[in-house]
């Protein structure tokens, strides 16, 4: 996304920053002071920033989009807190081997054009024993739970049909399967790999 586009998303996924808030306290709660914390297609940076907020964490972001890390930067400045916001294509990614010590991916694994060579620059600049969290889309999510999930954001009535629009044409198409996934993990060398699913989508946790 970039320009008017990623502009609307910016300001549409801010009405769920507690979503984001509650997420940055998990992933606080499982990583240690000081660890390096990569989020890949972080959009406007609403959970790297909060995560920031949370403790002494080297946080950094890696968007395709010139707009987001833009929006990110101003969003991290006006927060107070130090978050590296570059640009960067999620299969080439510009860090040394195992750089880091987590890494997150929300709502963007569909979208990546080369989803396994994303995969495979994930688990390189991991450090060994580090963890890759990827939450998205599930293909097979039924209208019922995509509508319960977009009423829930209270986005307002003409996101909120827009919302389902785009869910129903666009992020369906593009998301994975649970077969799918198993596939795609074949190719890498992650050691550890589980995928738990729910209504929506799947939460997948990948250790080096």
């Amino acid at each position: 996304m970039e320009g008017l586009t990623a502009k609307w998303y910016a300001k549409l996924t801010g009405k769920s920053l507690e979503d984001f808030k509650v997420l940055a306290r998990r992933v606080a709660g499982e990583i240690l002071e000081g660890s390096r914390i990569l989020e890949v297609a972080p959009g406007p940076g609403y959970f790297s920033i909060e995560l920031a907020k949370l403790g002494d964490y080297r946080v950094t972001g890696l968007d395709i989009s010139r707009t987001f890390v833009d929006i990110a930067r101003k969003n991290a400045a006006e927060a107070g807190v130090v978050v590296e916001f570059r640009q960067g294509n999620a299969s080439q990614m510009p860090f040394k081997d195992d750089s880091f010590d987590f890494l997150l991916c929300r709502a963007a694994f569909k979208n990546f054009s080369d989803p396994v060579g994303a995969l495979q620059e994930m688990c390189r600049v991991l450090r060994k024993g580090g963890r890759t969290l990827i939450i998205d889309l599930r293909r097979d999510a039924s209208r019922e739970s995509i509508n319960q999930y977009v009423d829930h954001a209270r986005v307002g009535l003409a996101n909120s049909i827009l919302t389902k629009l785009t869910f129903r044409f666009m992020l369906l198409r593009r998301a994975y399967t649970k077969p799918d996934l198993k596939q795609f993990f074949t190719q890498t060398k992650f050691r550890r790999t589980d995928i738990q699913e729910d209504a929506m989508g799947f939460e997948v946790t990948l250790e080096k």
